[in-house]
């Protein structure tokens, strides 16, 4: 995979808040090609982030992607209001809803991208009848809720076995991402990266983003 098929989506939940528009632009020169928000109720996962509204003003002063990752219960109750706020793609966790089938297809009817969530402990059998319906399918290499964990390495072989599941849909995953786990999880058919601490925390975003494109076994 050349390094420009390789998309970084920085995750904000590592960012200054208190400079939350300028970190924006800063990772948007940098050469990041996605945005992640992580979206926390308390209830799903033990923290609270952010909701609708705060994406909506992140839309207005964003032009990359806003990659919207659901990180909450009952999540049918809220899809269409994070669609309105400006998300391109919602991605929700197989485990938060009995009717995964159901509400991809509303978020897809929305007029917005759909993608599925795995915890590191759900198989990948949990979305083999969805596989071929979703824009994205989103592999979490560490257990979700918290920035700054480190990567799972039981995590490579599932990302194998989803990646010849999935065929060339994107493959994103999440937890624990540097320079060198970047190299492992694009040789098991990761493309799309999500960063937070790993980029948020480097003296340079673009040099961070550009470790993470290039991240090669030698």
């Amino acid at each position: 995979m050349s390094a420009n098929t390789i998309k970084i989506s920085p995750s904000l939940l590592s960012c200054d808040f208190s400079r939350l528009g300028e970190e924006i632009q800063a990772i948007t020169d940098a050469g990041a090609d996605m945005i992640h928000c992580d979206i926390m109720d308390g209830h799903f996962v033990p923290n609270i982030t952010f909701g609708p509204p705060v994406l909506a003003s992140l839309r207005a002063h964003c032009r990359l992607p806003l990659d919207v990752h659901l990180m909450i219960e009952e999540p049918e109750n809220y899809v269409q209001a994070f669609v309105e706020a400006g998300a391109d793609i919602l991605t929700i966790q197989v485990e938060s809803t009995r009717h995964p089938h159901r509400l991809i297809r509303r978020i897809q009817d929305l007029g917005c991208k759909a993608g599925i969530v795995l915890n590191p402990g759900t198989p990948e059998d949990s979305i083999k009848y969805l596989a071929d319906m979703v824009d994205m399918v989103l592999v979490m290499s560490v257990n979700p809720g918290f920035g700054g964990q480190s990567f799972i390495r039981e995590m490579l072989p599932k990302i194998s076995r989803i990646r010849d599941m999935i065929g060339d849909c994107d493959l994103q995953v999440d937890g624990g991402i540097d320079e060198h786990v970047a190299a492992d999880v694009i040789a098991a058919g990761a493309n799309v990266l999500v960063a937070g601490s790993y980029i948020f925390n480097h003296h340079s975003y673009a040099k961070a983003i550009r470790l993470l494109k290039t991240a090669r076994h030698t």
